[in-house]
């Protein structure tokens, strides 16, 4: 209850110190209709002079300022409330706790067996090019071993080329179509036989095609 009462008396406390500001306020809001409806729709001519123009600036300045300053004042927080309290709740004890039983070493260690070194990987480098009067490779037979393998592509003609690989129907990989310039192509392949042609419409069917085997 002592409590309640407190904090009841601080919320009161915090809503008078406002009072000030909600009369300013009040003021302003009032003077804003007497001016806009009471005055303003009803006498077009409103002010009517500059001295009535200067009194109304002076009027509506007044009320700004007096509800801005209270505003300020009465903003600050209301002051906190004691936070002691007249009873007072007895600590139960804690159980004693048991101690843990001493952890028993082991007899017996057993040793990581080590692990076995990577298998390097193969890297091959294969060449192939464009024939420079014929749309065709220079080879239609390429190998290499499992890993990576690199395709340094060759195409001397001012006919645009480029190289394929498939395995079945998946495409993993190609060459950009260029002509007159040399490009790469680097992949990643496993054992099995896999296709390289010239995507380009057409050439693949006039022969631009050969088989890749990856052992």
């Amino acid at each position: 209850m002592h409590a309640a009462a407190l904090h009841f008396a601080t919320v009161l406390a915090a809503e008078k110190s406002r009072v000030a500001f909600f009369i300013a306020g009040g003021l302003l809001a009032a003077w804003a209709v007497i001016v806009s409806l009471g005055l303003g729709l009803r006498r077009p001519s409103f002010p009517g002079n500059l001295g009535g123009e200067r009194a109304v600036i002076t009027i509506s300045l007044v009320l700004v300022l007096g509800a801005t300053s209270t505003a300020v004042i009465t903003s600050s927080s209301p002051p906190k409330a004691s936070a002691a309290s007249s009873t007072q709740t007895s600590a139960t004890p804690a159980a004693p706790s048991t101690p843990a039983a001493p952890s028993t070493p082991s007899t017996t260690s057993t040793s990581a067996a080590p692990s076995a070194p990577a298998a390097p990987t193969a890297k091959t480098s294969l060449s192939l090019a464009a024939s420079a009067n014929a749309i065709a490779y220079n080879t239609k037979q390429l190998s290499s071993k499992a890993g990576t393998v690199t395709i340094t592509f060759n195409n001397p003609s001012p006919l645009e080329h480029n190289v394929t690989i498939a395995q079945g129907s998946t495409v993993l990989g190609a060459t950009p179509t260029f002509s007159s310039a040399t490009k790469t192509l680097t992949l990643n392949l496993k054992p099995g036989t896999y296709t390289f042609y010239c995507s380009v419409p057409g050439h693949r069917a006039a022969g631009m095609e050969g088989t890749l085997t990856v052992s």
